[in-house]
């Protein structure tokens, strides 16, 4: 053999031993790579959530008419003085609870209280005139029995007594024709006197009445010192403050009845044909998921031409007071009997860029199935479609995402 041949033998001998060295270096490094992923993806495996399920259940619901109103008050009084004068005490404030009768603020009752004296002062006066009692309470007099008509009758029969006398004396030829001419005189002036004495006393008897009636009307205006309010509820707005001169009919303090409250809606025309007075009404308000119950009262005789729809009056009980006067509320009026619907927990709905879905489980794993939600019942809505009774569904589903695995717990 040849020197170059031998060189050459020893050349691929040496390249044949570094191919298999390296192919060993990178079949190590390889499997080594592989066991390190391999480790990796099964410590990045996230664990299954737990999650509580529910079935969808088919339920009977009534047939409703849904509106949506605002919550008046029964009655609202804005109660103002009848009587100038200065306030001297506002007895309540804002939201303070009022009876029916009860004090709610007073004028300064001096100057009321000094009329009354002089008004009582010239009753007893006129009384006193027709010869009654000062303090008797009965106005009722005979004019023929007062003093003054008795002392004019008597003069009247002196008088009569004296003509008679005269005329006997005249026929005697005892007296001249001028001394009978003046007895005559005499009693016609006395039949005038009585008359007049007549007059004077029922002169005096309508002084007395309009007596009567002064001291009544200042008594009334000593009574309007103080402002009562006239119906049950709570003051909504106060008006006026103590010190304050005040004319009168000026607002002191608004009072609204609170219980029960009018609910005001608008039923479209299309739905109006099926509402009836007594029908019961179902109503919720923004901020509060209880539901309260009240009845149509109250229908309107014609549909509003501009908004093509039928104004309600609803009576809502609200004894405890937490509805309030203003509140925007939503109703619901059964208007008949039930159908069969699939329902679900309000809280299993997921609700994105208007999308509504609802998360199953399926091998174990969360499953996005979109739906189309109807009417809602206290803490349930119906699922017009995309789910059929009996489907489990996740309740309080938070940020679940398809494809999440999950473990289902009681």
């Amino acid at each position: 053999m040849s020197r170059f041949a031998r060189h050459l033998d020893r050349t691929a001998i040496a390249g044949l031993v570094l191919w298999t060295v390296l192919v060993g270096a990178v079949g190590c490094k390889g499997d080594q790579a592989a066991t390190a992923g391999q480790q990796k993806a099964g410590a990045s495996a996230p664990a299954p959530r737990p999650v509580r399920v529910v079935p969808a259940q088919e339920v009977e619901l009534a047939q409703m008419v849904v509106a949506t109103g605002t919550l008046a008050a029964e009655d609202q009084v804005v109660l103002g003085t009848k009587v100038p004068g200065r306030l001297s005490e506002l007895l309540v404030d804002l939201g303070s609870p009022v009876r029916r009768g009860q004090a709610v603020a007073r004028l300064d009752p001096t100057d009321y209280r000094l009329r009354v004296e002089q008004a009582e002062a010239a009753l007893k006066q006129a009384r006193a005139r027709l010869g009654l009692p000062p303090d008797g309470t009965d106005d009722r007099v005979d004019p023929a029995e007062t003093a003054l008509v008795r002392q004019a009758r008597a003069v009247l029969d002196e008088a009569r007594l004296t003509r008679d006398r005269m005329a006997q004396l005249w026929e005697q030829k005892f007296i001249a024709r001028a001394q009978l001419d003046a007895a005559i005189a005499a009693l016609e002036v006395a039949e005038g006197r009585i008359q007049d004495a007549v007059e004077e006393v029922r002169n005096r008897q309508a002084l007395l009445v309009q007596r009567r009636t002064e001291v009544e009307i200042t008594r009334q205006q000593l009574a309007d010192t103080v402002l009562a309010s006239p119906i049950d509820g709570a003051v909504s707005q106060r008006q006026a403050s103590v010190g304050e001169y005040l004319s009168p009919g000026t607002a002191v303090v608004t009072v609204v009845r609170v219980h029960p409250l009018r609910l005001r809606l608008a039923v479209p025309e299309r739905e109006s044909g099926s509402v009836r007075v007594g029908q019961t009404v179902r109503v919720t308000v923004e901020g509060d998921p209880t539901i309260h119950a009240g009845r149509v009262a109250r229908l309107s005789p014609a549909i509003q031409e501009q908004s093509r729809t039928l104004m309600i009056e609803a009576e809502v009980p609200n004894e405890p007071g937490r509805l309030r006067p203003g509140a925007f509320a939503k109703a619901e009026i059964v208007t008949q009997g039930g159908r069969r619907v699939v329902m679900v927990p309000a809280s299993s709905i997921i609700v994105f860029a208007g999308i509504e879905k609802v998360i199953r489980v399926r091998d174990g794993r969360a499953s996005e199935t979109r739906v189309r939600t109807g009417r809602r019942d206290g803490d349930r809505v119906e699922i017009a479609e995309g789910l059929t009774a009996g489907e489990p569904v996740v309740v309080q589903p938070g940020n679940l995402t398809g494809g999440q695995p999950v473990t289902i717990v009681p």
